[in-house]
């Protein structure tokens, strides 16, 4: 007997939800695409089994729910026509509009999820948990929109929990950067504009990751493990290619390491999210897995120790991924750049004053090693480095010193000796101030153990510099002694304390320093009747340097707040007297 429109209609829903709790999304997806194709011919040929409107409806939730199950099989552009195709019927459904929103904000366009939200509140009663659900989305939203446009991360509640909680929600974002030929023969990723140390530069998702715990042992057990992780990651990655043309089109425009001629020049915007999708129709769709294999030999990045530490693995853990945009990277052994993994998220930011028109680097592997160490390294990688350092340390004259003392300092004997003979060699060969921090950063193992040890410190006395003065020298930037600092005064309730009490702190700290003993006396025309050099002055000297070395432009302008504070206090110490002040303050 030929089952009713209403009774097949019946038996693919109840199927759908034996499928949905299997969680066996492929299926689910074939079983929607039938049912979407019936409705859609008792549509067009005007069947009287079920009424037009009701099968519309159907047909509208059909799409919505194949859309969910596209989403979650990862296939991002099958879910968003399936979407399309559902408002397209009824453009005030919420299921098909929240859905759309999550779509878009994994394709990381954010303004358009934001829109999607507004149309599915306006259909949502005040009050209920869907409404408040859906605004916090559109709060998501509008953060991720804000920080997509300005690449400013707030990651200091995550930093001060000691990376306890879940990963913060960071936007793609790509800054000032261009991609053009390197001075290596092949591309490099490039400063449009001049910037500050700490800028962002290029925050981006991974296209796929794969991440595990190797075997202890570092036999052929561990060996095959990786094997196994490795053709797991590149079945991730030809499936995602396979699925979205625009993913393929941008693997694609990245270096096989096998070019015989020199290889286009991508324009950067195109690794945007809010790049056309008609720039993406112009390669063939057809996987060429062989040419894809050696795209992921020469570009994927394995997560480095201090990530795997910040997500808690084990010593053994191994991650691997493809990053698009960051594969245009060079290596540097004197790097501009440093690269930060958070949670599937490659962040790049400046680590020193970058001009414009210079070349983005960062280090690939460990640069705090001799010259030998770091060549081998690069051979093992497929390329020889020809960096400002290395050349500089081949051409030197006291090139076999340098061996020398990297011979001692692997041998572990008189480590502290190695750092002395060096800190005299650097006298003596009339080294500039950059070219120290080079020579320095190659035997740090040998500073490193020399700072951390009370006992050597001692023996050393003042024949080596202080680690502050060491870590300010060309390569071993200063700027990580105050990133803490920096993540700190991020955060917003973080500023407002800063600022409601910090101030009138050091403001009251310079009306008592008023009258200690003066340092120099200022003559009469540049107000030496209330303005005295005394410790005063020098506390809001340093307190205005200070500022001045954490940001140079919000940093002077507090260094004046500084003086004028400094002014101020001055004038109000000498009304108020010694005694008066010391019980005001």
């Amino acid at each position: 007997m030929k089952l009713s429109l209403d009774e097949q209609l019946q038996q693919l829903r109840s199927k759908a939800t034996e499928l949905v709790l299997r969680e066996d999304w492929q299926e689910y997806i074939n079983l929607y695409s039938h049912l979407i194709s019936l409705c859609r011919h008792h549509l067009l040929s005007g069947s009287d089994d079920v009424a037009s409107g009701s099968l519309q409806r159907t047909l509208c939730l059909a799409h919505s729910n194949r859309a969910e199950a596209l989403f979650r099989t990862r296939d991002l552009s099958g879910a968003l026509h399936d979407c399309d195709s559902a408002l397209d019927l009824d453009p005030a459904h919420v299921k098909s509009l929240l859905c759309k929103t999550r779509v878009l904000l994994d394709l990381h366009r954010y303004s358009p999820a934001s829109d999607c939200l507004k149309l599915a509140l306006a259909g949502q009663t005040t009050g209920t948990a869907a409404a408040e659900a859906a605004r916090e989305l559109l709060e998501r939203c509008r953060k991720l929109e804000a920080q997509s446009r300005s690449g400013k991360l707030d990651i200091s509640d995550w930093v001060l929990n000691g990376f306890s909680e879940k990963c913060p929600d960071l936007a793609e974002y790509v800054g000032p950067v261009e991609i053009r030929r390197s001075d290596n023969g092949g591309r490099g990723l490039f400063a449009t504009k001049s910037l500050e140390a700490g800028t962002p530069l290029v925050v981006t998702r991974a296209v796929a990751i794969e991440r595990g715990i190797l075997p202890e042992s570092g036999d052929v057990h561990g060996e095959s493990a990786r094997m196994v992780m490795w053709k797991d990651f590149v079945d991730m990655i030809l499936k995602i290619a396979d699925k979205c043309s625009r993913t393929l089109y941008l693997i694609y425009q990245l270096s096989t390491g096998t070019e015989q001629s020199e290889p286009q020049i991508p324009d950067a915007g195109l690794f945007k999210p809010d790049a056309a999708d008609e720039l993406f129709d112009r390669e063939s769709k057809e996987l060429d897995i062989d040419r894809i294999l050696k795209i992921l030999d020469v570009n994927c990045l394995t997560e480095e120790e201090f990530s795997s530490k910040i997500q808690g693995k084990q010593n053994n853990y191994y991650g691997v991924g493809l990053w698009l945009l960051p594969s245009f990277v060079n290596h540097s052994c004197a790097p501009n750049a440093r690269r930060l993994h958070i949670g599937d998220r490659v962040v790049i930011h400046a680590s020193r004053d970058v001009k414009a028109g210079e070349e983005i680097t960062y280090a690939y592997f460990d640069v705090l090693s001799p010259l030998d160490n770091r060549r081998k390294m690069a051979k093992r990688w497929g390329f020889e480095c020809g960096c400002e350092r290395c050349k500089f340390e081949v051409a030197s004259c006291f090139s076999q010193e340098m061996r020398d003392l990297e011979m001692a300092m692997k041998g572990g004997a008189n480590i502290e000796g190695v750092v002395v003979r060096l800190e005299e060699g650097l006298r003596k060969w009339m080294v500039k101030r950059k070219e120290k921090g080079f020579l320095r950063a190659s035997l740090w193992q040998a500073y490193s153990s020399v700072y951390e040890s009370e006992r050597l410190m001692r023996r050393c006395g003042r024949r080596i510099p202080a680690a502050a003065a060491v870590a300010e020298s060309g390569l071993l930037d200063s700027e990580k002694h105050f990133a803490f600092y920096g993540a700190y005064h991020s955060n917003p309730t973080n500023v407002f304390i800063h600022a409601l009490f910090v101030w009138p702190i050091f403001y009251t700290s310079l009306i008592l320093f008023h009258f200690t003993t003066p340092l120099l006396n200022l003559p009469s025309w540049l107000g030496g009747d209330v303005l005295v050099l005394n410790l005063g002055f020098v506390f809001a000297a340093i307190f205005g340097l200070f500022y001045v070395f954490m940001d140079r432009k919000a940093g002077s302008l507090a260094a004046v707040l500084c003086i004028l504070c400094w002014i101020g206090s001055a004038h109000l110490a000498r009304r108020l007297g010694f005694s008066l002040a010391w019980k005001v303050c």
